[in-house]
C-alpha cells in the first residue's frame, strides 16, 4: 500500500490566515467534506473518502415518487407511487408488471399477509384493497381521509395508521374493522409490533411513540422533541430505533397542521411532512415534490382540527431529525441528530441501521458504536424508503420515482467537487496537496477550476489538466473564487481513500484604510487618550472627519472646525484605521497651513492611533492634517499597501477678543456698549457682571454673534450711587475670553 503525505511546515488554517504570508485552504473533515457533492463515493465519520458500494438502477417509473415497499413471497418486491396511484411487481431482474392502478391518486401504504396477498392503502378518501392474482377488491373503508401505515399482526389481523384524525384500526376480514385505538393526533404515519408482537403506533405532530396492548389502551413509549415519528424498526434484542423528523418545536406553540386535499384537474395532498403537487394526467410531467413547513405540536390530547395549515416557520440552526434507540427498559438513546436533513426510512443490516434523508438522496450506515457513515448519495432528491431484498438493500426515491439496488463490493470510479472556496481577494495560487492511501490498482487525480462569482457559472475557468501527484502547481488563472474536483478509481474491490486536499495561495494584498481623524484639546495635567475614542473633558470642540469626506461639529450649531486650549494645553489627534486583510499597520501623521502647498511631517512610522503636540507649536490659523497607514509591517516592501486620509480643515486658536467698552449712567440705570473683535475667529458671545455679581448676556447688535467683530449693548438697572466695579467678557468660538473692566465713580 503506498502512502502519500504532505509535510506543511508552517501553521494552517481551514480557512483563512494573514494575508502577509501564504494563506492553506484545507478540506480534510466530515463536516467539510459533506458540504462537498459526492457522487459514487461514501464519507466515513472519520473524515475519509472511500468508492461507495456499487449501485445501479433496478426499477424507473414514470412517477414522481415510490411512496411504499413491500418484500414479495419470493424475490420480488411490490412497489406504490404517486400520483396516478400506481402498484407494481419488481423481480429482482429489474422486470416490472403495472399491477393495479387505483382510483385515488395516492398509494402512501402496501403490505403482505402470510399467504402473499398484497393490500394497498390509498388516499386521500381512500381505502383499503386487497390485491391478488392482478385483480384488486376494496377489502375496507376507514372513512379517514390518509391511510398511511399497513401492518399485519402474528395473529393474522391487518392494523391501519390514519389521518386526519388520528386513527389505528383493526381489521380482522373484509369489510370488517374497528377503531383500536384514538391517539388524539392529527396522524398515524407509521406502524410496527415489537419482539412480543405488542402494536407500535408513530404519530404526528406531537412526536408520540405509543405502544398499544389492547383495544382503547395504550402507553406512551418516547415523547419526541420532533414532530412526527417517520418509522420504527424492532431490534432481536428488544431494543427500538426510531426515526423522527419535522423540526424542533416541541410543545412551544399550539395548533396542528392538518392534511388538506382537493381533487380535480390539478389535485394536491398535504403529507404529514411533504408537499406534492400533482396536475392532470395531460400535464403531469412538471409534478414537483418539496418539503412543507415544519407544524407545530400542539396539547398532547388535543386532536388537531381537520383543515389547519401551519405558517411558514424559519428552521434555521434547529433540530430538524433524529434517530432514537429505546432500550428495552424504556430508556432513551439518541444516535444521531440533524439541523440540515430530515429523514425518512430506517433498515436493519446485521448489527447495523440504515437511514435515508432529503439531502440529496442521502443514505447513512450507523454503527453500533454510534458513528455514522454517508454510504451514498444517490442525487435522486429525496431517498424515502429502505429495504432488504436478497440482492442487497434496495432504496427508494422521488423526484424520479426510481429503485435503485445498493451492492456490498464498492464501484469503480466516484467525483467529489468540493464547494467554493473565497480567498477574499483576487489570489495567486499555489500548490495542490493531499494526504490518500492508494492501494495497488487504485488511483486518485484532483483538478480544479476558478472565478470571480461567488456560485460557478459559465465565466469561471474550464477544469484544469487533473493533477495525478500531490504538490503539483494549481493551473487555474488567479480569481478570488476556487473549487477543486477529486477522482477516484478503484479494482478488484480495492478503493484508494482520501484524507484531505490542500491548496495554498497568496492574497492579493488590500490597502488599509483609514476612516477617520480627530482634532481635541486638553490640559497638560491630563494624558493623550488612544484611538478615536479620546475625547478630553475639558476639551471645546471635538470635529471628527471620515474617509467619506464629511465633518462633524459636535459642538450643535456651530459648522466652524476650531480647536482651542488653554495656557500650556496639548492638541492631540487620534484617528480610525482598519485593514481587511488583518495585516498590522504603521502611520505616517503630516500637517500644513491652509494657504501652504507642502506637506510637512509630524511622524513617521508610528504604531498608536494618537499623537500629541504642544499647543504652542501651532500658531492661529487653519490647518489640516494627514495620516498616512502601512500595512509594510506584514508585507515585503514591494507587496506592501497605503491608505490615506486628509482632514477638514482645523481652525486652531489661541488668542482671545480684544474687548472695548463704554457705560454711561441715565438715572439709576447704566447703559453698556461693548465691542469685541478677533483676529482668527468670529465672536460668539458678550457678557458684564457687575460687583462680581452673576455674568449677565449682552444682546448683540445685529441680532446674531456671527463675524469676527460684533457689538453689542445692554442695561444694568438699580445701580445705586457710589463706586461700582463693571467686568466685560467676551468669547470667540475657539472658547478664549477677553476681558476689560471699568470703574464706575
Amino acid at each position: 500500500m503506498i502512502r502519500i503525505e504532505v509535510a506543511i511546515l508552517l501553521a494552517m488554517s481551514a480557512c483563512c490566515a494573514r494575508a502577509a504570508s501564504t494563506t492553506y485552504w484545507e478540506v480534510n473533515n466530515y463536516q467539510e467534506f459533506l458540504k462537498g457533492r459526492l457522487e459514487g463515493l461514501s464519507l466515513t465519520r472519520d473524515g475519509r473518502i472511500l468508492l461507495a458500494p456499487r449501485t445501479e438502477t433496478l426499477f424507473s417509473s414514470d412517477q414522481p415518487v415510490i411512496w411504499s415497499i413491500a418484500q414479495g413471497p419470493h424475490s420480488g418486491l411490490y412497489v406504490a407511487t404517486g400520483h396516478r396511484g400506481q402498484v407494481y411487481h419488481v423481480g429482482a431482474n429489474g422486470k416490472s408488471e403495472l399491477l393495479w392502478t387505483a382510483p385515488e391518486p395516492e398509494v402512501f401504504a402496501i403490505t403482505i399477509d402470510a399467504h402473499g396477498i398484497l393490500y394497498a392503502g390509498t388516499s386521500p378518501d381512500g381505502k383499503i384493497y386487497r390485491i391478488e392474482k392482478g385483480k384488486a377488491a376494496e377489502y375496507f373503508a376507514p372513512h379517514s381521509k390518509y391511510i398511511w401505515a399497513l401492518a399485519f399482526a402474528p395473529d393474522g389481523a391487518l392494523y391501519a395508521g390514519t389521518g386526519d384524525e388520528g386513527k389505528v384500526f383493526r381489521i380482522t376480514g373484509q369489510g370488517k374493522g374497528e377503531v383500536w385505538y384514538e391517539t388524539g393526533q392529527s396522524n398515524v404515519t407509521s406502524l410496527a409490533f415489537d419482539r412480543e408482537s405488542r402494536l407500535l403506533a408513530g404519530t404526528e405532530p406531537n412526536g408520540l411513540l405509543y405502544r398499544i396492548t389492547a383495544k382503547d389502551k395504550a402507553f406512551v413509549l418516547y415523547d419526541a422533541n420532533l414532530p412526527e415519528i417517520r418509522a420504527i424498526v424492532p431490534a432481536a434484542d428488544g431494543s427500538l430505533y426510531v426515526a423522527a423528523l419535522g423540526g424542533s418545536f416541541g410543545k412551544k406553540q399550539a395548533g396542528a397542521a392538518g392534511a388538506v386535499a382537493s381533487i380535480g384537474s390539478a389535485v394536491t395532498v398535504t403529507a404529514p411532512t411533504t408537499t406534492i403537487t400533482v396536475e392532470s394526467s395531460h400535464t403531469q410531467s412538471g409534478v414537483e415534490i418539496k418539503p412543507k413547513p415544519e407544524p407545530s405540536k400542539p396539547a398532547a390530547a388535543t386532536t388537531a382540527p381537520a383543515a389547519a395549515t401551519s405558517p411558514i416557520l424559519d428552521l434555521t440552526g434547529v433540530d430538524k431529525a433524529a434517530v432514537y434507540r429505546i432500550h428495552p427498559d424504556n430508556l432513551v438513546e439518541t444516535l444521531w441528530v440533524s439541523k440540515e436533513e430530515n429523514i425518512y426510512d430506517l433498515a436493519p443490516v446485521g448489527k447495523d441501521i440504515l437511514f435515508s434523508t432529503d439531502a440529496q438522496g442521502r443514505i447513512y450506515r450507523l454503527d453500533p458504536d454510534r458513528k455514522a457513515t454517508l454510504i451514498l448519495e444517490t442525487r435522486e432528491g429525496e431517498a424515502t424508503r429502505l429495504i432488504p431484498s436478497t440482492s442487497g438493500i434496495v432504496a427508494a426515491t422521488s423526484h424520479a420515482g426510481k429503485l435503485l439496488r445498493i451492492g456490498t463490493q464498492p464501484g469503480d470510479k466516484g467525483t467529489l467537487e468540493s464547494p467554493v472556496h473565497d480567498a477574499s481577494n483576487t489570489a495567486r495560487w499555489g500548490r495542490l496537496s493531499w494526504q490518500a492511501d492508494l492501494p495497488q490498482g487504485t488511483g486518485l487525480s484532483i483538478s480544479t477550476r476558478s472565478g470571480n462569482s461567488a456560485r460557478p457559472d459559465k465565466t469561471w475557468s474550464d477544469w484544469s489538466q487533473p493533477a495525478t501527484a500531490s504538490g503539483a502547481m494549481v493551473k487555474s488563472p488567479n480569481a478570488r473564487y476556487i473549487q477543486w474536483k477529486a477522482g477516484l478509481t478503484g479494482s478488484g474491490g480495492r478503493t484508494p481513500e482520501l484524507d484531505s486536499v490542500t491548496i495554498a495561495y497568496l492574497p492579493q494584498n488590500t490597502p488599509p484604510i483609514v476612516k477617520s481623524i480627530q482634532l481635541t484639546a486638553q490640559s497638560t495635567a491630563q494624558p493623550a487618550k488612544p484611538a478615536a475614542a479620546a475625547s478630553p473633558a475639558n476639551s471645546v470642540y471635538s470635529i471628527t472627519v471620515t474617509d467619506s469626506g464629511d465633518s462633524t461639529a459636535t459642538s450643535a450649531g456651530n459648522p466652524t472646525q476650531t480647536v482651542s486650549r488653554g495656557s500650556g494645553g496639548q492638541l492631540v489627534i487620534t484617528w480610525q484605521a482598519e485593514d481587511l486583510d488583518g495585516d498590522k499597520m504603521s502611520y505616517s501623521v503630516y500637517f500644513r497651513g491652509e494657504e501652504e502647498q507642502q506637506w510637512k511631517l509630524l511622524k513617521a512610522n508610528w504604531t498608536d492611533l494618537a499623537l500629541t503636540l504642544d499647543g504652542d507649536s501651532l500658531a492661529d490659523g487653519r490647518y489640516l492634517f494627514r495620516v498616512v497607514a502601512s500595512d509594510a509591517p506584514s508585507n515585503p516592501l514591494p507587496n506592501a499597501r497605503e491608505g490615506e486620509l486628509i482632514s477638514a480643515p482645523f481652525l486652531v486658536d489661541n488668542t482671545p477678543p480684544l474687548v472695548s467698552a463704554s457705560a454711561r449712567r441715565n438715572g439709576s440705570a447704566v447703559e453698556i456698549e461693548l465691542t469685541a473683535e478677533d483676529s482668527t475667529s468670529s465672536i460668539r458671545r458678550a457678557e458684564y457682571s457687575l460687583d462680581a455679581g452673576p455674568w449677565i448676556p449682552l444682546l448683540v447688535d445685529d441680532g446674531v454673534a456671527d463675524s469676527i467683530k460684533e457689538q453689542f449693548h445692554g442695561t444694568a438697572n438699580a445701580v445705586t450711587r457710589g463706586e461700582h466695579l463693571l467686568v466685560f467678557r467676551a468669547y470667540d468660538t475657539a472658547g478664549n475670553a477677553g476681558l476689560h473692566k471699568i470703574v464706575l465713580r
